[in-house]
């Protein structure tokens, strides 16, 4: 009785009698990682086969802002437009910071000293860039400009080690959405090099010799089953795990408790699944983006956080994703945005924040939220009376973002993650080298594999330290490495 094939159990090459097709590479999944690895795997002159699960291009990259972070070696063309010049250990130096406790050093530098040619090679590809810039705080621009700051490059403690610069690229897209606009870009040169795209393809397995080597996938196309052998390797790019409930709970269940999660059905951890049944090594399975985005209107960076208790925990001039992993981590569901008459607005509909309190004295405002007394109206008095001195002792908050709260009426905004619209997707995936070779938990290549993209655990690897812009940044150049490497083998 034959076992079905399972993502969780390789195929071994024995069972295969016959080869329905041949590749050099074969890339899974036709997102930005996929269409990059292929792009480049397709201009070394070998056979690329680019199979994709759902019936259309794009993936969760589609569905993105389309923002890149980029920058290094002077700056690009649209930073230096700006009046910035952006150094490459300013870059490399923000990039380490964002990557937390856990940095991957080697990728940091390869990437910090090749931003600048990463630029070029996407407009080379047709990517449309404005050379505009947009000074204030936003989460992706909704005109057709292009340079925004892109995480917690102003801010404590990012702002003291490394020279703040703003690196996020939009694509000349009018609106949200510019995702959309890379991947047709993407896909269209994926179609002109002649690469061999299936849709409604799904990989049910890797083959794999007794010795760990993968050699092709099996691969449920057209109501059938069929085997495809890869003579140089196989490039996971399936995206991340975040819409698997199962994987959530195991790896990550800190998200269990919110419904927003950003991804499509193809997030489902097939991929790092996949990699993990030949001995690949999945790192960082707890870490996520989870943001908040309370602004715009970015006066509401003026007002301060606190947690049930009534105690600051962050900066407010934070990256929003850099709150929202800090929110998660207060031990308690409330946490509230306080703000006074002069920067109170009120935040989009789409964020779900509502009003949780209104006081004339920061005092009612505490009695009606059920706090103890004398603590939310202690951390209130503690920020005005230094913020009024153009200091934040506690969390370093920059002079032009303090303002003391002293103008009634008080308000405190409900920011529980439970309720409020807190977007995220996961960061765990496969231990890559900058090649994108797959490794063992003892580092060692499980040869013909590769991965990139969310399937991989790349340069964005701690909530703490996300910038929007990593993620693309992220797929589509390591998609390069993946794809040049895996072209050359054999």
């Amino acid at each position: 009785m034959s076992v079905p094939f399972s993502v969780n159990r390789p195929c071994r090459l024995n069972e295969v009698s016959v080869w329905d097709q041949e590749a050099d590479v074969i890339v899974v999944g036709f997102g930005a990682a996929g269409a990059s690895a292929a792009i480049e795997a397709a201009s070394a002159g070998v056979r690329v086969v680019l199979l994709e699960a759902t019936s259309g291009n794009g993936g969760t990259s589609a569905l993105s802002g389309g923002e890149i972070y980029l920058g290094g070696s002077g700056g690009t063309p649209v930073q230096r437009e700006a009046g910035f010049n952006d150094d490459t250990e300013d870059l490399y130096r923000y990039l380490m910071m964002a990557g937390g406790p856990d940095a991957d050093e080697a990728k940091v530098r390869l990437y910090a000293e090749n931003s600048l040619d990463h630029y070029h090679w996407l407009v080379a590809q047709g990517v449309p860039y404005k050379n505009t810039f947009l000074p204030e705080k936003m989460l992706e621009p909704v005109t057709d400009d292009c340079l925004i700051w892109s995480g917690s490059e102003e801010a404590w403690p990012f702002a003291e080690e490394a020279t703040p610069c703003p690196r996020g690229h939009a694509p000349q897209y009018q609106g949200w959405g510019g995702g959309r606009l890379l991947m047709d870009v993407l896909a269209a040169r994926v179609s002109e090099l002649g690469v061999e795209v299936h849709y409604d393809s799904r990989v049910m397995a890797l083959v794999a010799d007794d010795d760990g080597k993968v050699h092709g996938v099996v691969v449920r196309s057209d109501g059938r089953l069929r085997f495809v052998r890869a003579s140089k390797g196989v490039i996971l790019c399936a995206g991340g795990f975040v819409m698997n409930r199962e994987m959530v709970r195991s790896h990550a269940p800190q998200l269990m408790h919110n419904e927003n999660p950003i991804g499509t059905p193809g997030d489902d951890g097939s991929g790092i699944q996949l990699g993990i049944s030949v001995g690949g090594a999945a790192i960082h399975m707890d870490e996520a983006f989870v943001s908040l985005p309370f602004y715009a209107p970015e006066s509401l960076v003026k007002g301060i956080f606190v947690n049930e208790r009534g105690q600051r925990f962050i900066n407010e001039d934070s990256y929003h994703g850099r709150i929202g992993y800090h929110i998660l981590r207060q031990g308690g569901n409330r946490v509230f945005l306080l703000a006074d008459n002069a920067t109170f607005e009120r935040p989009a509909e789409f964020t779900r924040i509502d009003i949780a309190a209104v006081g004339e004295t920061w005092d009612e405002v505490e009695q009606e939220l059920g706090m103890p007394e004398g603590t939310l109206a202690a951390s209130v008095a503690f920020f005005n009376r230094h913020a009024a001195e153009g200091r934040d002792p506690l969390f370093h908050k920059a002079a032009k973002w303090l303002k003391p709260l002293n103008e009634p009426p008080f308000v405190a905004l409900d920011c529980r993650f439970d309720y409020a619209f807190f977007p995220h997707f996961t960061f765990g995936g496969l231990d890559t080298l900058p090649t994108g070779q797959v490794l063992t938990a003892r580092r060692e290549l499980v040869a013909g594999l590769y991965a990139a993209g969310r399937t991989s655990c790349g340069l964005p690897r701690w909530g703490g330290g996300y910038s929007s812009g990593m993620s693309l940044a992220d797929a589509t150049f390591f998609g390069r490495q993946a794809g040049r490497h895996a072209a050359t083998q054999g």
